[in-house]
């Protein structure tokens, strides 16, 4: 990892590991992404890039949501073995095992990208010049991204965010405007197959939205600046 020392949090004593979605492939809650539906993800991988701070709501939901519709799932980190996620960006919850390094990864391999929220995790990764350089070349190829709350911060910082249409948790909205992104106050919008919401009660529209996009996949790219029909 380069760059300056990540935001660092206290650790929780529970541990948690990238198993199957709690209630198996059949879960019925919204927040948990719904009932599986026709395998429409059945033999893609989907990347989840999160740091240190994570919303684990944000994490999980996305997560189970497109397990249950067919897809393996990685978590990728700035670092090997666990991060510590938390619930209302204060509170300690589960820590879950990266499975990939960021550095070590290759976009090639995955056919989608989640980026959960939470205020120190995309803190943590645009600090972080691998994590930054795997997201610039992860938008060249088209392939579809999720982005919830605080995550399109780390967006910012690649600069990916220019000419395109998204939401945020309202705190960084400013933040997408400066770096020539066009805000809209939306539980959840789609551009170029960049999938965004604001924040955990978006998180069943989000779900079905990432699994529809994760599902139809790559889109044309667009020039810099330009925008085009998602």
């Amino acid at each position: 990892m380069r760059g300056a020392p990540p935001t660092s949090l206290p650790r929780a004593p529970s541990f948690h590991r990238f198993g199957p979605a709690h209630g198996g492939r059949n879960a019925t809650d919204p927040r948990k992404g719904g009932p599986r539906v026709a395998n429409e993800l059945d033999g893609k991988k989907i990347a989840i890039l999160a740091a240190d701070g994570v919303e684990q709501v944000e994490l999980e939901t996305p997560k189970e949501a497109v397990e249950n519709a067919g897809a393996t799932t990685e978590l990728l980190s700035l670092e090997a073995g666990e991060i510590q996620a938390v619930e209302s960006d204060i509170n300690p919850k589960d820590t879950f095992k990266v499975d990939k390094v960021v550095g070590d990864a290759s976009v090639g391999d995955y056919d989608g990208l989640i980026l959960p929220g939470g205020v120190a995790n995309p803190d943590n990764l645009r600090m972080d010049e691998d994590a930054i350089s795997f997201l610039q070349e992860f938008f060249k190829t088209g392939k579809p991204v999720g982005v919830i709350c605080h995550g399109p911060w780390s967006l910012v910082e690649a600069d990916l965010v220019r000419g395109r249409t998204l939401t945020s948790y309202p705190s960084i909205r400013t933040d997408i405007t400066n770096a020539g992104g066009n805000v809209v106050d939306e539980e959840v919008v789609t551009d170029q197959g960049l999938v965004s919401s604001r924040d955990p009660d978006d998180l069943p529209a989000f779900c079905a939205k990432i699994v529809e996009e994760f599902a139809e996949g790559a889109h044309d790219v667009a020039p810099q600046g330009a925008t085009a029909d998602a």
